[in-house]
């Protein structure tokens, strides 16, 4: 059977991304010209536009078309902008990346991000779990520049209060903090030298989702 690969990433774009609220126009736009079947090991291009995740080898997994859209407009890249990519992976994203910005510098990382409930406790200090939130996911990378933690959880608290909880943890450890809203979707994120981390926020059910992601860490 001949795949329609056009069709099937006008479908991605139009079921999958759009409607978990990535409406950049940049965004949906580079994801809708470039080729993600030739990013795809041959065995997997068939579900090149599939709401999967897909092995790449190493252990490593390339990321669902939905984690990436929110990931590239988390990222707000401009024409001017520089970016220093730590692990570039199946390379889509990169090549994403590279159409939104000016520029693109590749750090090697072989690193592999591995999952267990103890990233939770490796969290920098500042962004430790919300007290009493129900954890519902963690991961993490341990080596030098990928030292990154990833945790998704649960709080009955308002999105306001984890709001100003993160933030005021961020400030007091000099981290930066910038707010944006995007749909239902609200963004917290900021650095401090080289570190840097993000929170996206929503609400799930009458409860506060928070993904959280964060380098550093012990």
């Amino acid at each position: 059977m001949t795949i329609d690969y056009a069709h099937a990433r006008e479908l991605m774009v139009e079921q999958q991304i759009r409607p978990w609220d990535v409406l950049d126009i940049k965004v949906l736009d580079v994801l809708a010209r470039l080729p993600r079947e030739a990013f795809v090991a041959d065995a997997h291009r068939a579900l090149a536009y599939a709401d999967v995740e897909l092995p790449i080898g190493h252990g490593q997994k390339m990321m669902k078309p939905v984690i990436e859209g929110r990931t590239l407009q988390a990222l707000d890249l401009q024409p001017g902008d520089e970016v220093l990519e730590i692990g570039t992976g199946s390379g889509f994203l990169s090549a994403c990346i590279g159409a939104l910005a000016r520029e693109q510098q590749k750090g090697s990382c072989d690193a592999k991000l591995t999952y267990g409930n103890q990233w939770a406790d490796r969290l920098p200090p500042a962004f430790k779990l919300y007290p009493r939130a129900t954890l519902r996911e963690a991961a993490g990378v341990a080596g030098g520049k990928c030292n990154i933690r990833v945790v998704n959880f649960q709080t009955a608290a308002s999105i306001q209060g984890v709001l100003d909880y993160y933030h005021t943890m961020a400030v007091r450890a000099g981290y930066t903090s910038d707010h944006r809203v995007r749909g239902n979707e609200h963004i917290l994120g900021g650095t401090k030298g080289d570190l840097a981390y993000v929170l996206f926020l929503r609400t799930d059910g009458g409860m506060t989702d928070v993904d959280l992601v964060a380098s550093g860490g012990k």
